[in-house]
């Protein structure tokens, strides 16, 4: 009793020490791929007057969408630290003194890994696609933002439809201006109206819909052109003025909101069971084109039957033997040959664009269904390499048995990132369709899985894996093996020298 007593508590300073780094190393990791995310989309972003909220509502959806990626890395790191950290310390060394073995010192972390996966993969299937409808449609939304509206000083600004405006002076509080000049095509047809002031207060309204210009001791000028049919004589109408507010609508330099429902369909929006609805729905169609190409493969061409049959001047001749298709055809004159041929051709060119067509179409529904197939994966995929991840950093830690977050970091992103690299070549052949879904995305697991195990077993049964000496030893044998060979090759080019 007073040992497993011992062992629960060594579990729990176990999950303790595992737990920290582990929520550490998750938000940093979610803080890396956000600031990859904003540096990628930084010119969509910058200048179109987006609010703070917008902005980290954006950001808010954009790292939940990182979590499925954030966490397998966090666990490679934090098992690799945790470890790490009971090397250098040597108690791993006391715990196996102790008669507690490597895989004893796992098991209740093992536990916590099967939970997280789990967690992962409830995320991926049920979270992670409302995640991504919801970023995807604000930043879609974003792309089609115009810039905010600039005016500048002593410069005409174009942005506004129908007007042309320029301001030869602005105040430090951007609304008192001087020497405003404004060009209004907008309610004159082919007319122009432009209105000049020598000060005045630009601002917009509450809820930012109208900018408005209150302009004081100013003119306006007008033609009056859609009243006179001389357009070489224009009438103006000039109007002085004390005072004059011009509203001018700016709804579209507004945020708006498109409905996220036009992209619920996406194979990043759904679950696995809709996922799997669609994957059945492409299947269904891609069978029926198939079946449609083959029903006009096994078509043959009896149209020119008809035509002879209709024909009054076809008579029959005993004399032919049935089923020939030359026999027949010389019983038409040259003009219904031509006629004929002519027919048959054109079927031909009409059956080879329809085959064509639908081989395109056919082919991208396979493309189509490969992509929901592969998301349909990655929800597994991405779950498993949670636990495959810790298989590899917590026997990594104990070998290297270096803490902290500099050699076991290093050690963590060039693990991650070369299984990354793998992944993403696979579901790329995967999307090309050189490899089947189920191939591209279980490939780099099993082969994680199969790394993770025998590092695993390595570790456990103490094999001296990274010690140097062994690892010279290793190289010492590999030269002696090519040095032998390199001996006998010589020796055999002496003897037949002498020869």
């Amino acid at each position: 009793m007073k040992k497993f007593f011992k062992v629960k508590q060594l579990d729990l300073y176990l999950i303790k020490s595992f737990i920290g780094p582990l929520l550490v190393t998750f938000f940093i990791a979610i803080f890396v791929l956000l600031m990859q995310f904003l540096w990628t989309y930084i010119d969509e972003l910058a200048g179109k007057g987006l609010s703070t909220g917008v902005i980290l509502q954006l950001m808010y959806y954009a790292s939940a969408t990182f979590v499925p990626m954030a966490l397998p890395l966090a666990i490679l790191l934090s098992s690799l630290m945790t470890y790490g950290n009971l090397g250098e310390n040597y108690e791993i060394i006391a715990a196996k003194a102790s008669g507690i073995s490597l895989w004893q010192l796992m098991k209740p972390l093992v536990i916590i890994a099967i939970i997280l996966t789990g967690v992962t993969f409830y995320f991926s299937n049920n979270i992670l696609p409302k995640a991504n409808l919801k970023m995807m449609s604000l930043l879609r939304d974003v792309r089609q933002q115009k810039p905010t509206l600039n005016i500048r000083e002593g410069i005409f600004n174009k942005d506004l439809d129908n007007y042309v405006i320029k301001v030869g002076k602005k105040d430090k509080d951007g609304k008192h201006i001087e020497n405003i000049i404004i060009y209004d095509h907008s309610n004159y047809g082919p007319a122009l109206r432009i209105t000049t002031a020598k000060n005045g207060i630009m601002e917009t309204t509450p809820d930012q819909r109208y900018l408005v210009f209150t302009l004081y001791d100013g003119m306006s000028y007008m033609e009056i052109r859609e009243k006179r049919n001389d357009y070489y004589t224009i009438p103006l109408q000039r109007i002085y003025f004390d005072k004059q507010i011009l509203h001018i609508n700016i709804s579209n330099f507004a945020f708006q909101r498109s409905d996220p429902g036009l992209l619920k369909e996406h194979y990043k929006m759904l679950n696995i069971s809709q996922l799997q609805y669609f994957i059945d729905s492409l299947e269904t169609d891609y069978k029926n084109i198939q079946e449609q190409q083959s029903n006009l493969l096994s078509m043959t061409f009896n149209n020119w039957w008809i035509y002879i049959a209709n024909d009054s001047t076809f008579k029959p001749n005993a004399n032919v033997t049935k089923n020939t298709f030359d026999s027949l055809i010389n019983l038409l004159d040259d003009i219904h040959r031509r006629e004929m041929y002519k027919m048959a051709a054109e079927q031909v060119l009409n059956n080879a664009n329809m085959l064509d067509n639908q081989t395109d179409l056919s082919k991208s529904l396979k493309k189509s269904k490969a992509y929901y197939e592969i998301e349909w994966h990655r929800k597994f995929t991405l779950s498993i390499a949670c636990l495959l991840l810790f298989f590899i950093g917590a026997p990594l830690g104990a070998i290297i048995r270096k803490g902290g977050l500099g050699f076991p970091l290093v050690i963590s992103v060039l693990v991650f990132v070369l299984y990354y690299i793998i992944t993403i070549i696979f579901e790329k052949t995967a999307k090309d369709l050189i490899i089947s879904p189920f191939i591209g995305m279980w490939l780099p697991a099993f082969i994680l899985l199969l790394f993770g195990l025998w590092l695993t077993i390595k570790t456990i049964k103490d094999s001296p894996l990274m010690e140097a000496d062994a690892w010279l030893k290793r190289i010492n044998t590999i030269n002696n093996f090519f040095k032998k060979i390199f001996k006998i090759k010589n020796n055999n080019h002496n003897g037949n020298n002498i020869q």
